[in-house]
C-alpha cells in the first residue's frame, strides 16, 4: 500500500523492461511493513543530469539506484563520491544528506565481497586477480582491496583502462601490491571473470582455465545463465565457484544499509523475490 507517508527509492536507468529490483526490493518492504517503494524511472541520457536533481528535490524521495546507462555520468554529478565508487569511476546508490548534498556510492563490488564472505572465503591477505576493469570489475577491485586483499592483480584487453584503475587503487590504498597485463590465474587465491565473457552463445573463455589451481575460488559476475561455461570449467578443475546472481543478491543488503533502512540476508531476499 504506498500512502502519503511512503519513501520513494527512485530506480533511475533505461530501458526499464529488464529491472529486477522492484521485485526483490518491494516484496521485502511489504512483508516488513517498511514504508518504501522502488519505483523504476525511464530516463535517457540527455535527459539524466538535470532529472537526477529534480528526483531528489522531492520531499519523499529517500535515494536512488542507478544502473545502465548512468553509472559513470552519476559518478560526476554527486557532491560526494565515496572511495569505492571513486576508485570505479562509477556510482550504483545516491542518497540525500540531511544538509541536502548527495552522496554516491557503488555497491557491485560490495555484493561480491559479502558473498564470499559469506561462503567462509578469507579475503585478507590473499591474492586476487580481477579481468575486466570496466565498471563492475573496477567495482569488485576496488572492494576487494576495502576487504584487505594483499595483492591485486588487473587484467584487461584495453590495457590503458587497466592501469587507469590500478594508479586509482594506488591513490587509496597505497600499501596494496598491484600487477598488470597478465592473464595468467597460476597462484591467485581469488579469480573473477568481470569481463563480458559468457553472456553470448560461443565465447571463448576469459583465461587458461588449465592454469587455475584447484584451490582457487572463482567469481562470474554474467548473469545469463548460472553456471557459465567459465565456472563450469572451473568447477572440473576443483574450484569452489560463485554466481553472478549472488552478487545481484547479496548487494541488497549493502543498499539497505546506505539507505538507513532495516537490512536481512542475500538468502531471505531470494526467498521473498517474486522474479518469476
Amino acid at each position: 500500500m504506498i500512502t502519503g507517508t511512503t519513501r520513494l527509492i527512485a530506480h533511475l536507468g533505461y530501458p526499464t523492461g529488464s529491472f529486477k529490483a522492484p521485485m526483490i526490493y518491494n516484496p521485502y518492504f511489504e512483508r516488513e511493513g517498511i514504508d518504501a517503494v522502488v519505483v523504476p524511472m525511464g530516463c535517457g541520457a540527455e535527459d539524466y543530469p538535470a532529472f537526477l536533481r529534480l528526483v531528489f528535490r522531492l520531499s519523499n524521495t529517500l535515494g536512488a539506484l542507478v544502473t545502465m546507462p548512468h553509472k559513470v555520468t552519476t559518478a560526476g554529478l554527486v557532491d560526494t563520491l565515496l572511495p569505492t565508487a571513486a576508485i570505479a569511476g562509477a556510482c550504483n546508490a545516491v542518497r540525500r544528506e540531511p544538509d541536502g548534498r548527495l552522496t554516491g556510492e557503488m555497491f557491485d563490488g560490495e555484493g561480491f565481497v559479502r558473498g564470499l564472505l559469506r561462503k567462509g572465503r578469507r579475503i585478507a591477505g590473499r591474492r586476487a586477480l580481477v579481468l575486466g576493469a570496466g565498471g563492475v570489475g573496477s567495482a569488485i577491485a576496488a572492494s576487494l582491496a576495502k576487504a584487505g586483499v594483499g595483492a591485486l592483480g588487473l587484467y584487461d584487453i584495453d590495457a590503458a583502462a587497466a592501469e587507469a584503475l590500478a594508479l586509482r587503487l594506488a591513490h587509496f590504498h597505497p600499501a596494496l601490491g598491484l600487477s598488470l597485463g597478465s592473464n595468467d590465474p597460476a597462484g591467485f587465491d581469488i579469480v573473477v571473470n568481470a569481463t563480458p565473457l559468457g553472456m553470448r552463445p560461443g565465447d571463448p573463455l576469459p583465461l587458461d582455465v588449465a592454469r587455475l589451481d584447484a584451490a582457487s575460488f572463482v567469481g562470474e559476475v554474467v548473469m545469463a545463465e548460472e553456471i557459465t561455461p567459465f565456472l563450469a570449467a572451473a568447477r572440473a578443475r576443483g574450484c569452489a565457484v560463485q554466481v553472478g546472481k549472488d552478487m545481484l543478491f547479496e548487494q541488497i543488503p549493502a543498499y539497505l544499509e546506505f539507505f538507513d533502512l532495516p537490512s536481512t540476508t542475500a538468502e531471505d531476499l531470494r526467498s521473498v523475490a517474486r522474479l518469476d
